[in-house]
């Protein structure tokens, strides 16, 4: 089969390879209909993700249809449309038993898919724990609504969620990528006061303008101005990071309001300083690291109720074989790109 494959730092390749097959009696074997290039994805090209090992597939975020499954798995079948995870969780370990699934104590928990096992974007995918790695589409969606349930709209549904977001609230959202434009969305469900999104490109701006004309934009240079012509006590109320530099993890925490939350759900590419000195008396509550993605039955209800729809984030779709330019127009952003997603056939 082919396979989108990390070489070595720098370098992705679409190679040969074997259809996986089941190695665990907890496995399923996906058919994959539709894949998605994720900003993670690039982090490993880059050497940022020194977990990842070379010569894995890559692709953590996916829809397809179950081909095999093992003799311990319950809850899908072969035939079943499903999303699949970005995590790997057993389900049984204390981590799991408390929801927090990206600490799943099992070697390959956590981020295993596209990073430290082969990943999705392929046309067959092996994946473990099927019973919690796997979600069965209702009949009344596609699987372009799915597409993003296992991965970055489940990053923006947990960052909404653990935020304490009150209806009284002012909502800062730094970024207006793929995972800021999700977060969004999960955000609004808990109908904040008022929602400010900030992002540095403008035509991501125009986007947010463009489906949720209620939602405040500006650029990082008239930040501090918007934030505080639109906030009750001195900045806002919950800060939400999904954009991931020095500038934006600055920004965070100097546009919320003594005693804010500020959410953290960026990958950084180095490590980032915290102020103390600046920041004391601030008495901020941080919330910060990878997704816990055990949520998407709700996200996928949801969308069949018509709360969610990321389907306009997918802006461009590239057949399996022409992978390596749909890479390059993600990475430079051109021609309005958002999120691009790959068909198998």
């Amino acid at each position: 089969m082919l396979a989108y494959s990390y070489v070595k730092q720098g370098t992705f390749e679409l190679v040969e390879k074997p259809k996986p097959v089941l190695q665990n009696d907890r496995d399923a074997i996906v058919k994959v209909t539709l894949a998605s290039i994720c900003s993670s994805d690039l982090h490993i090209k880059h050497g940022s993700v020194p977990r990842a090992v070379p010569g894995i597939t890559v692709g953590h975020e996916m829809v397809g249809v179950v081909e095999q499954v093992g003799a311990a798995v319950s809850t899908v079948k072969p035939g079943d449309r499903v999303t699949v995870n970005v995590e790997t969780f057993c389900g049984e370990c204390f981590f799991c038993q408390h929801g927090w699934v990206n600490n799943c104590t099992d070697p390959n928990g956590g981020w295993a898919l596209g990073c430290r096992i082969d990943g999705g974007q392929a046309e067959y995918v092996r994946v473990p724990y099927a019973d919690q790695g796997l979600n069965k589409i209702p009949d009344s969606v596609t699987d372009l609504q799915a597409l993003l349930v296992g991965d970055v709209l489940a990053t923006g549904y947990w960052a909404a969620q653990i935020s304490h977001i009150g209806e009284e609230d002012t909502v800062l959202i730094l970024g207006a990528g793929p995972t800021g434009l999700c977060t969004l969305q999960c955000v609004a469900l808990y109908h904040p006061k008022r929602i400010i999104v900030c992002d540095i490109d403008e035509s991501r701006l125009a986007f947010v303008r463009q489906h949720h004309p209620d939602v405040i934009t500006t650029t990082p240079h008239q930040l501090q101005e918007v934030v505080l012509a639109h906030s009750d006590h001195g900045g806002a109320d919950v800060v939400l990071e999904v954009a991931g530099s020095s500038d934006t993890f600055r920004m965070a925490w100097e546009c919320a309001r003594p005693n804010a939350v500020v959410t953290v759900v960026a990958l950084y590419d180095g490590p980032q300083s915290l102020p103390l000195p600046e920041m004391y008396g601030k008495n901020l509550t941080f919330q910060t690291g990878g997704v816990d993605g055990c949520h998407c039955p709700e996200t996928l209800r949801l969308i069949e109720q018509g709360k969610l729809d990321t389907t306009p984030l997918i802006t461009h779709t590239y057949p399996l074989k022409d992978i390596a330019q749909a890479y390059e127009l993600f990475e430079q952003r051109r021609d309005g790109v958002i999120k691009v997603a790959i068909a198998m056939e």
